[in-house]
């Protein structure tokens, strides 16, 4: 990097590491650079003209070194008029933190505490690592293109960095894009899996294996959450050999919904969460103690928690557990990207799924609806089905909703058809169940004895028996599936048979 003496000399210790990231470079022009002169270091540094020397928003950052390689407290030194602004806010420039700016104070005055803005500034100050990072955090409306560029003095005590940060309104791709090229290759082939699958699920598994080898980790799961019915579905998990880890049938169950809650605030409004060591975990178990006691639990050292979000909506998290902390920054980094894409595809897969759903699904009662059924018929008496398999066909057509919509209007005839739907469930809980029509109902059972198809039907009928909700019933049974037109023929003649019964037996119940 050029550096170009002033017209006004000030002098300091202070050696500027030059890097060049995401092609921007940074230039200092403000102060001299005082290196050493016959020997000698003089002493004192002019921070100020080092920000003001940046016009876009930058500060100086402080770091306490500790004995044990940790570190203490991380102070904003000063900063240029436009980061200044940033703090206080101001006419041209969104407020970003929350007090006036007081020289050489804890950044948790401005902001929460952050881990992740932690350990860029003490591997920038302390570790002498220029860094790099666009982001996203939740706590703001904004994207940060931020830099981290160490700075060095005699102190042994405190260790510097620079901090500058660029803000956008929306996601500038270019910048997103502008990666290493190992991250840039790993992300892609994530990428390239996602769009070219017809198996979504499988493909989450094997997504979620790639990941977890690249952060050398022990685990890594891929969850989503339903706030409605408070539950947690598992989209894939990878695990190295033999682990501590529960499985997933265990860990995964009602209680676990209400652990998963908690990592929104745990995270604080930060992209992620990254605990790597026992600092970090102390933290955690101020912050959170019901999840440090379960990491601890399933012998947890370190985990990177991302959020899966699409249109501002948390869909679930992402988490490795027991990865390689030498890689922090890389992994970070690799991360970021990918759960931005593979949110993006999980909301489209949502999506997609959500339609089918409601093409394929009777709203009123949960069953599936004529349009599924037709298509199950059709593929199931195809003739080139290779697999021969039985069907068994119960037609059930309730009784009685005619005359409850004239006598007691629709809503307890709808009321009527949920009852219906619910008795079938309870029967066929494992088969599938559709409403063919108005009143009527067909259960498919593949793949079954005739003598455990009879069973069911007998069940059916005695479930009905004292039950104001009535059925007439009729069913075939097939032991080659391809001929589920005739047994469907069959259950149907067989049906309009019992319901004359029926309304021979209950002259009064007859349609009006």
């Amino acid at each position: 990097m050029p550096f170009k003496r002033s017209s006004q000399v000030s002098y300091s210790p202070v050696k500027i590491y030059g890097f060049n990231i995401a092609k921007t470079e940074f230039f200092f022009n403000k102060y001299c650079l005082r290196i050493i002169i016959n020997g000698v270091k003089i002493i004192g540094m002019d921070f100020q003209s080092i920000v003001d020397s940046f016009s876009a928003m930058t500060c100086v950052i402080s770091v306490e070194k500790k004995k044990n390689g940790s570190y203490g407290a991380i102070r904003i030194v000063t900063g240029n008029k436009a980061y200044i602004q940033s703090v206080e806010g101001s006419p041209d420039m969104p407020q970003l933190a929350t007090n006036k700016f007081i020289p050489n104070s804890e950044y948790q005055i401005y902001f929460p505490k952050d881990l992740n803005f932690e350990d860029f500034c003490y591997r920038s100050a302390v570790l002498k690592q220029p860094l790099h990072s666009y982001v996203h955090p939740e706590r703001f409306d904004f994207w940060f293109n931020l830099f981290f560029m160490p700075l060095e003095s005699d102190d042994e005590n405190i260790a510097y960095c620079t901090y500058t940060q660029e803000i956008t309104k929306e996601a500038n791709t270019e910048k997103m894009s502008n990666t290493s090229y190992e991250t840039a290759s790993e992300v892609l082939k994530t990428c390239i899996k996602l769009r070219g699958t017809s198996d979504f699920q499988k493909t989450m598994g094997d997504v979620v294996n790639d990941i977890r080898e690249l952060c050398h980790a022990q685990f890594c799961c891929l969850m989503l959450i339903d706030f409605i019915t408070c539950k947690c579905t598992l989209l894939g998990e990878s695990m190295k050999g033999m682990t501590e880890h529960r499985t997933t049938d265990e860990w995964l169950s009602a209680n676990f919904y209400d652990l998963a809650i908690t990592w929104h605030d745990t995270i604080g409004g930060s992209n992620c969460l990254i605990i790597k060591n026992k600092n970090d975990m102390n933290f955690l178990k101020q912050k959170n103690k019901k999840w440090y006691d379960s990491l601890q639990k399933n012998s947890v050292e370190s985990i990177v928690l991302f959020p899966l979000r699409a249109n501002d909506e948390l869909m679930g998290y992402m988490w490795v557990t027991n990865f390689d902390t030498e890689h922090t920054v890389k992994i970070k980094e690799t991360l970021e990207l990918t759960t931005f894409f593979l949110s993006s595809e999980i909301a489209s897969h949502l999506l997609f799924e959500k339609f089918r759903i409601l093409s394929s699904i009777d709203m009123l009662t949960g069953v599936l609806n004529r349009n599924e059924m037709n298509n199950r018929v059709d593929s199931l008496s195809n003739p080139k089905q290779e697999k021969k398999t039985s069907v068994g066909v119960v037609f059930a057509d309730l009784n009685n909703l005619k005359t409850t919509n004239d006598l007691l209007g629709h809503e307890a005839g709808d009321r009527l058809l949920k009852n219906a739907a619910d008795i079938l469930r309870h029967i066929f809980p494992d088969d599938e169940i559709y409403r063919a029509g108005g009143d009527e109902f067909m259960v498919m059972v593949i793949g079954k004895t005739q003598s455990h198809f009879e069973k069911k039907i007998e069940r059916l009928r005695a479930e009905i028996e004292n039950n104001e909700t009535s059925f007439a019933i009729g069913s075939s049974f097939e032991r080659d599936g391809r001929n589920v037109r005739a047994a469907m023929k069959t259950a149907d003649a067989l049906m309009y048979e019992d319901k004359k019964l029926y309304y021979k037996k209950h002259p009064e119940k007859k349609h009006r």
